[in-house]
């Protein structure tokens, strides 16, 4: 195997979550014009409560399985690291089965919270429908993930990614082929349509692992060499395995389930909330699906760059924490945050100015959307800077500030979602940004917490950052200025989709070039990659 670095890896990473993001992406445009717009919330509906089951069954035990695989395989502890992976097979599996019976069974009961007093819209039968049929993918993408992690333990961040890549084509090809040929040649009801998309989610890890058993078996001389267990191991039993697994896993569990129940607030409050202030179900309904599943699936390609720095980011941390290397885990920080920023920041303010054509591209013209799209898709550098940061502490051990911080953050939002959406249809600003305000706000508050305890209680500091980030700050608001100033003469928003590609990419290329020839300029650039040649192609095996 390849001795490959933290940048190294992280790009493979990152490059194939961004083409999975791509993907993505793109089948929206033709599965929102079969759907509609009531078919978008029946499927935000599903998605939104799979999301929190899924982060039950799957988070934290394969990133504790990548963290611990990547702990004994420092220590050349091979036969404790292929009994982890039994282990958490086993472990992962047992809670799988257990909450696809759960969410099978109170499909119904969720149904009726989501939609509360609202007539005219989706019904009760449609959305437990919906709900029973995507809690299938419990039963095999729980053990798609282990493997994925057991493999990311190693620092093989290929099939992993490739796999993804698999997951996501055949998902997609389900959705849109199931949905068409239910709409248009059979002529099915749209919900029946809906649930034959979501069961894509199953379809697609079922590929997926099929692909990572062939390559476990391909590399399994590799993979389980020398795995015979040596006097220093003796002491390391299955039940010291399962104890660590847990004790590794849960905090990285609550995080995950706590980040996904930020969208589960707006589930449960946005429709009933804007119901009250008078607005209309066709309204509501639209509200929620850019909420929580359609903007949201524009912002993914923006946190799909935190999701492949974070893959490569926690087994490389854990190894240099086990080595006691504190300069190296600092030094992979700053990496990772400089990074982060120098991707995402002009993309996100990017994103906020085509809004419009962004919104129509996809979904057709419709500028309530985008307008809610524009200020939501900020969300997404609170969300990756805060992922981010999470990771680290939990990776260093630091469970209590992990938990607690989000903890906070996620009480901040439940506690203000409601209110906020109030004061803004007091102040005669549409109610429907509130949500968005309050989860920007929340994890905003989150990320200081983290960056001050970080320094002052584990000397993980980004001061040595500080210049650069400012740089890459300033060239994103040079950006997004002279962006503004063009947009004066030539508009941005179009209703014609054609039109609205042209003047996507033109901008696009406009605010590209205007970004980085001014932080080439100012010296931003080397800071950031200044290992970047020596880390990608000139790694030694």
């Amino acid at each position: 195997m390849k001795k490959s670095s933290f940048l190294r890896n992280a790009f493979i990473a990152t490059a194939g979550i961004i083409i999975c993001k791509i993907i993505g992406l793109l089948y929206v445009i033709p599965f929102y014009s079969i759907i509609g717009s009531q078919g978008g919330a029946l499927y935000s509906y599903a998605y939104s409560i799979y999301a929190i089951f899924l982060s039950l069954s799957t988070s934290g035990i394969p990133i504790a399985i990548s963290k611990l695989v990547s702990e004994y395989q420092t220590m050349e502890y091979y036969n404790s690291k292929e009994r982890v992976y039994k282990i958490g097979l086993a472990l992962i599996m047992t809670l799988g089965i257990v909450l696809f019976v759960l969410m099978m069974l109170s499909a119904p009961f969720l149904a009726k919270i989501i939609l509360g007093d609202l007539t005219g819209g989706n019904s009760v039968a449609s959305v437990t429908m919906v709900i029973r049929v995507i809690s299938l993918s419990l039963l095999i993408v729980p053990i798609l993930s282990v493997t994925k992690g057991y493999l990311q333990g190693h620092q093989m961040m290929d099939s992993p990614s490739k796999a993804n890549v698999i997951e996501q084509l055949v998902r997609v090809g389900v959705i849109i082929l199931g949905s068409l040929f239910a709409v248009r040649v059979f002529h099915t009801k749209i919900d029946t349509a809906v649930g034959i998309a979501v069961f894509g989610a199953t379809a697609g890890a079922i590929a997926a692992y099929f692909y990572l058993a062939m390559k476990l078996h391909k590399h399994k001389e590799i993979l389980h060499s020398n795995a015979i267990r040596t006097r220093k191991e003796a002491k390391i039993t299955n039940h010291v395995i399962l104890k660590k697994i847990i004790f590794y896993a849960f905090p990285f569990l609550v995080i995950d389930l706590l980040k996904s129940a930020f969208s589960l607030v707006d589930t449960f409050t946005v429709v009933n909330t804007l119901t009250n202030l008078g607005y209309e179900a066709s309204i509501t309904e639209s509200v929620i699906g850019v909420l929580t599943t359609w903007g949201t699936k524009l912002n993914m390609i923006v946190v799909s760059i935190s999701l492949g720095i974070s893959m490569s980011l926690v087994p490389s941390v854990a190894s240099s924490y086990v080595e006691k290397d504190m300069v190296g885990v600092n030094e992979k920080v700053r990496d990772a945050v400089q990074l982060l920023l120098f991707f995402c920041l002009p993309m996100v303010f990017g994103l906020s100015f085509l809004s419009g054509s962004v919104w129509t591209i996809f979904y057709g013209e419709e500028m309530m959307c985008a307008s809610i799209f524009s200020l939501f898709i900020f969300q997404s550098i609170t969300f990756v800077l805060l992922t981010i940061l999470l990771n680290i502490t939990q990776t260093i051990n630091d469970t209590r500030l992990a938990v607690g911080t989000l903890l906070f953050s996620f009480i901040l939002k439940a506690v203000l979602n409601i209110p906020v959406m109030h004061v803004c249809y007091f102040l005669k600003i549409e109610a429907y940004y509130g949500p968005s305000i309050a989860t920007i706000g929340a994890q905003a508050i989150a990320i200081f917490i983290l960056l001050y305890v970080l320094a002052k209680k584990h000397r993980i500091s980004l001061s040595k950052s500080k210049i650069v980030i400012g740089k890459i700050i300033l060239s994103t608001l040079i950006m997004f200025m002279s962006l503004k100033i063009v947009g004066l003469f030539i508009p941005v928003a179009e209703s014609s989709r054609l039109l609205a590609t042209i003047k996507v990419i033109f901008y696009t290329i406009l605010g590209s070039i205007i970004y980085f020839v001014t932080i080439g300029r100012s010296g931003g650039m080397k800071g950031i990659f200044r290992n970047l040649k020596k880390d990608i192609f000139f790694h030694k095996d």
